[in-house]
């Protein structure tokens, strides 16, 4: 019988009630507060973007946490961890801030429709901030759950640059496949963006190209994941390939008891979980 509760680490994009209705932000608000009722330790972060009203929330930073700089195509950028707590559930939300990459409104888009041109670069930073905090914590995830395009690099990171990492080398990690449908430009060189320790050039092959889309970060999200879970009811039929191929469990759209399901998923992949779990 396990003694210590399983820690789950949530990657997220979206969180109710900070980013409200949408597929993510309800979802990453609901299974959460779920995983934590039955007994587990969670963690979740967020990127604090800049519609996010921090005094009506209750932001504050955690200077103990902050000052990290993390370098993406040789400059650096400063990190700074914000934190608050959702009064209802007590679940408390780590936010991954930057001055140059978050201080604007909008997720992906300006309030005009346009594409960010650095939505690559806000990427990296978000991930590999979220990995360098948890390290600084020294807290080891035993499953991780990816959700959002601006977490969809994760995966990579985790199999690759921090696969002999003690935090993480014995980690599970599930990624969800959301209805976010976008093409925008890319600058050319986010494949060498990208590039970290241990990462192969042919691992990130499918990131060159003009156009960064979904599908292509899905794609390789998946690549690296021990298990998927499709969160929308309607996916590319290239992409429903590609998951069967990847032969990895997966959990197809369910309208219904999303966390029970999702519940079931996650005891597949991580059987301990199940002994773990608090009677209702």
């Amino acid at each position: 019988m396990r003694e210590e509760p399983v820690k789950i680490l949530y990657i997220t994009q979206e969180i109710n009630p900070y980013i409200k209705e949408t597929e993510i932000a309800d979802i990453c608000r609901q299974f959460p507060q779920f995983t934590q009722e039955k007994g587990c330790e969670i963690r979740t972060f967020m990127p604090c973007f800049g519609h996010i009203n921090e005094r009506r929330n209750q932001l504050h930073e955690v200077q103990r946490l902050s000052g990290l700089n993390i370098i993406i195509d040789d400059n650096d950028h400063p990190l700074i961890i914000k934190v608050a707590t959702i009064q209802a559930t007590r679940m408390q939300v780590y936010f991954i801030d930057n001055e140059d990459y978050f201080h604007r409104n909008g997720i992906a888009k300006d309030s005009e429709g346009n594409f960010f041109d650095d939505n690559d670069e806000r990427g990296i930073f978000y991930v590999r901030s979220v990995l360098e905090t948890i390290k600084k914590l020294r807290w080891t995830p035993d499953i991780i759950h990816i959700n959002g395009w601006i977490s969809a690099l994760a995966p990579l990171y985790l199999k690759t640059s921090y696969a002999s990492d003690p935090f993480f080398a014995n980690s599970k990690i599930i990624y969800s496949v959301y209805g976010e449908n976008f093409e925008c430009p890319m600058r050319e060189g986010f494949d060498e963006r990208a590039l970290y320790n241990d990462i192969e050039p042919n691992d990130v092959e499918i990131l060159k190209g003009e156009t960064l889309s979904t599908d292509m970060l899905n794609k390789i999200a998946i690549n690296f994941s021990d298990a998927v879970i499709v969160a929308t009811d309607s996916i590319s039929a290239d992409l429903e390939a590609h998951i069967k191929a990847k032969g990895i469990p997966c959990l197809p759209y369910a309208e219904d008891n999303l966390p029970e399901k999702y519940w079931e998923l996650f005891c597949e992949v991580y059987p301990e979980l199940k002994e773990g779990e608090k009677e209702d």
